[in-house]
């Protein structure tokens, strides 16, 4: 069965490596596959384009010349957490091998390589993924609380709390990371896919807000942690 995107649209890849020519090779491999495809040569190159292109997989060199895969990986994973990624290592890099899965890279292939693994190793990655995603419940909950993402309805003890389409992604994005605490910086980056400069007023703005609407009248759960951040948690 061809893999795609739940709404029938193609998968999107994106090829990081700085090789021109390797990047190229993969890409027209994953072309031939019906995917879509972007490319990238560099770290900060990598991570605007995923900002843009949204993928639904990476293919990531270890080696690149501004910053290495595993900052890129960081990078990638503070907006989109389930991205699966494939590290491409040198053939006697053993320890980049063991820092890429240890920082959260889902599989690696060594150079030289040949296309066909590549293809079978993202083919696998993205059945797990899709499955992971069918398999999982649209519904968030912490404490009493509840988010639909598929309804966007949200209810607190029973209770529907009314959001802006904002204050829902934002949300969201506090009830995905639960007792995590949460820079404004990393907010303005998933919720507002802004650059962190001199905006962290909105952040606070639509935190007033979410309380307002989820916290009042009862036992708070959105918490300011002085110049760190932000962190939701179960009222105790």
């Amino acid at each position: 069965m061809d893999l795609t995107r739940p709404d029938g649209s193609p998968l999107r890849v994106l090829v990081v490596d700085d090789e021109v020519n390797i990047a190229e090779l993969i890409s027209m491999a994953l072309r031939y596959e019906g995917w879509e495809v972007a490319t990238a040569h560099s770290g900060s190159r990598a991570v605007s384009t995923s900002k843009e292109f949204r993928p639904d997989a990476v293919v990531l060199d270890m080696m690149l010349p501004d910053f290495d895969g595993l900052e890129v990986l960081r990078r990638l994973r503070t907006s989109d957490p389930d991205v699966p990624v494939v590290f491409l290592t040198a053939k006697d890099a053993v320890e980049d091998r063991i820092a890429g899965l240890t920082a959260g890279g889902d599989d690696y292939v060594t150079k030289p390589f040949s296309l066909e693994e590549v293809v079978a190793r993202l083919r696998g990655l993205m059945r797990r993924a899709g499955a992971q995603q069918a398999a999982t419940s649209s519904v968030l909950s912490v404490g009493d609380l509840t988010l639909d993402e598929d309804s966007h309805e949200v209810f607190r003890a029973g209770e529907e709390i009314s959001l802006t389409a904002t204050e829902f992604e934002l949300l969201r994005y506090l009830m995905r990371n639960p007792r995590r605490v949460l820079s404004k910086a990393q907010i303005l980056d998933r919720v507002w896919n802004y650059d962190f400069g001199g905006q962290a007023n909105v952040v606070e703005l639509y935190i007033s807000y979410l309380r307002k609407k989820v916290d009042a009248g009862r036992e708070p759960m959105i918490h300011t942690m002085r110049g760190a951040g932000y962190v939701l948690k179960p009222a105790t």
